[in-house]
Parts: structure tokens; sequence; C-alpha cells
């Protein structure tokens, strides 16, 4: 069976975008071809890496890139995490599912490092959950399919 392709979107490419295909691959496995973008990328955020290592998730080598990377490639699913990016979603081959998942942006709030840690944190249970859903639902969806 082949594997369920997803791409995760973002404005930045810096956290919520990181995190879900972090997350996908933690709890999805073998199961799934996961990769994340971003319409403006600004490099990952320190934050979004010091949540991950925590939840035992090595991101260390990720990096943000361009959606334009994958405008040629064929995605079982395209997920945006934040408003915009579902805006700015550009158009992919094979018609891929587009989900919308708005999850606040951890990198935009201002505070002390105790603050925004607490803010990656709430991103990253947030996404956990949605993913775990996800996850379920993607692999009986393409077991019918195949």
């Amino acid at each position: 069976m082949s594997r369920i392709r997803v791409l995760f979107l973002c404005t930045g490419n810096s956290a919520r975008s990181i995190i879900g295909a972090a997350l996908l691959e933690q709890i999805g496995g073998d199961a799934f071809d996961v990769h994340s973008a971003g319409t403006q990328p600004k490099g990952v955020n320190p934050y979004t890496l010091r949540v991950l290592a925590q939840a035992g998730v090595d991101a260390s080598g990720e990096r943000s890139k361009h959606v334009s990377e994958y405008e040629s490639q064929s995605f079982d699913y395209v997920i945006t995490v934040c408003d915009a990016a579902a805006e700015q979603c550009p158009l992919f081959p094979g018609a891929p599912a587009r989900i919308h998942w708005s999850f606040t942006d951890p990198a935009a709030l201002e505070g002390t490092d105790d603050e925004k840690l607490a803010a990656f944190r709430r991103t990253l249970r947030e996404m956990q959950a949605r993913v775990s859903t996800f996850v379920a639902v993607a692999r009986r969806r393409h077991a019918k399919e195949s």
C-alpha cells in the first residue's frame, strides 16, 4: 500500500506547520509521507524545536521551505494551519483533500520565556489531538481507496 502524502502549510513555516508535520511523522509512522512549507518562510522558531524535543521528537534537521518547492507534487492531503495560508494556498496536482485547522500563532506571543514556551506547548497539545484523529481517519480512507 502506498504512503499517504501530506503537506502542512502555514505562513512562516516556523512553528505550526513544522509541529504538525513532526507530530504526524511520530504518530502516523511509516504510513505517511509528510512535508511542511510556508507561503513566506521565516526560519524554524527555536521554541518549536524546544517543545518538540521535550515531546521526544527530534526536529533538529528541519528547515523552513517555500511552498513553491512542492507546487508540482501530488498530495493526498494539504492541511493549512493558519487562516492566511488557507487563503493563499496554491492548487496542487491530483486535487488533494484540503483541510483547514486554524491555530493561534504561538510565535506571535510577546512575553517572558516561560510564557512563550507555554504558548508553544499549548499549540503542541492542541495539534497532537487533531493529528491523532486525522491519522485514524486518513488510514481508514486510504485503506478503502486501495
